[in-house]
Formats: structure tokens, C-alpha cells, sequence
């Protein structure tokens, strides 16, 4: 079984290449960086990759934004949003994690970061940071923001067969998107590219022995 100490490790490989892992679920001709030129600066936000045991296995937190929303209505997110004045990014991640999913900061023991994302659209550096959280959760959904809570096995996010491609219709394009299927829900774009970097971290460190299971 995968510990906390295994996850540390994952999180704190000294060579990882991270743009490897986000080519595994990025979408064909997606941009990676900010194009130059581009006026002022990129807005800043922050999500958190939760972690909490369900049935004596490791489980993530996702939820599926609302369709009437301005920004990436319908999709399936973590937790996370824009940042707020001088606030640092955790505690943006934390934050929104509490609006959106209502898990007080409190109960949520920050594990490390993973690497900062561009989301060309809404031209946000996205910043993720994984925590866990040692007790039973129980989540409700911000009515403004979120359509649905998705509590997802890592095993299933693991299985080889849950990830997926097809080719979409994207701004008039044709695109390969590759995705993890979640139930009924396609998890693409920036956060298939996050969690596919966790994965990968995960995949990258063998099983530490005496780690404390989670």
C-alpha cells in the first residue's frame, strides 16, 4: 500500500521530469508557456490534490464545475481558484478548498507542490499543492461554484486502462485529447496534466517499508 512516506518521497524526487508527465494527458498543440508579448502579467491561482482515506484506501478530491460558469464550465477540477490580495498561494489552495468543498484548513496537512501549470484561456498560473487529510471527510458542494463532488480511488487514477484518448473538436480544431475516465466524466487538460505528474512521482518511487499507511 502506498504510505505518506512514499508520497513525501514522490514529491521531492530531485530529478523528475515533470514536462514528460504532462505530455502523457496534455491535448495536441496545447501551449505550455505564456506567448511572448502577451500584455501585463498572468493571473495567480492555486489548487489542491487532496488526500484522505474511504474504505481503507487512498482517495482524491475532484469536483465538476457548474455549466453556467464563466471559466471552464462543466469541467473536472480541483479544488482551487484565484488568489486573494498578499495571500500566499497555499493558503489560496486551502482557501478555495474550503469554499468550494467546505474542508476546513485546519484538517489538511500540506504535503509538498507540484509544478506550476499555464492554463492558456483564462491566462492563470496555476500553482497545485497536495495535502492529506487524516480523518474522515465530509464535503458539501459551494451551490455557486460546484455541480458535483467526485471522490476518486488513486487505484482506479493508476490503472493504465483509465487513461484514455479521443480526438475532439477544440476552437475549431481537430485535437487529441487524452483523458483519465472517471465514471461518466473525462478528466482532461490542466488537471489530467497535474495528476498525471502525481501518478507518474508515485510510479517513479519504490514502496518505502515502515512508512505509516494512510
Amino acid at each position: 500500500m502506498i504510505t505518506l512516506v512514499d508520497i513525501e518521497h514522490a514529491l521531492q524526487l530531485p530529478q523528475f521530469d515533470s514536462a514528460a508527465a504532462h505530455a502523457r494527458l496534455m491535448p495536441t498543440a496545447r501551449v505550455t508557456r505564456r506567448p511572448a508579448g502577451t500584455p501585463g502579467q498572468p493571473r495567480q491561482g492555486a489548487v489542491l490534490l487532496l488526500l484522505y482515506c474511504k474504505n481503507n484506501a487512498w482517495h482524491v478530491v475532484l469536483t465538476r464545475r457548474r455549466e453556467n460558469l464563466q471559466s471552464h464550465a462543466g469541467q473536472i477540477s480541483f479544488p482551487g481558484g484565484r488568489r486573494e490580495a498578499q495571500e500566499s498561494l497555499a493558503t489560496t489552495a486551502l482557501r478555495e478548498t474550503h469554499e468550494e468543498v467546505g474542508i476546513p484548513p485546519a484538517g489538511v496537512r500540506l504535503l509538498g507542490q507540484l509544478t506550476t501549470l499555464y492554463i492558456p484561456p483564462s491566462d492563470f498560473e496555476v500553482h497545485p499543492f497536495v495535502g492529506w487529510h487524516s480523518q474522515p471527510v465530509t464535503m458539501h458542494p459551494d451551490p455557486a461554484e460546484v455541480a458535483e463532488i467526485l471522490e476518486v480511488p488513486l487505484a482506479h487514477l493508476l490503472d493504465p486502462a483509465t487513461q484514455q484518448s479521443e480526438q475532439w473538436e477544440l476552437r475549431g480544431m481537430a485535437v487529441e485529447v487524452p483523458f483519465y475516465q472517471v465514471g461518466p466524466h473525462k478528466v482532461w487538460g490542466a488537471t489530467a496534466m497535474m495528476l498525471s505528474e502525481f501518478m507518474e512521482r508515485l510510479r517513479a518511487v519504490p514502496p518505502v517499508n515502515g512508512g505509516a499507511p494512510l
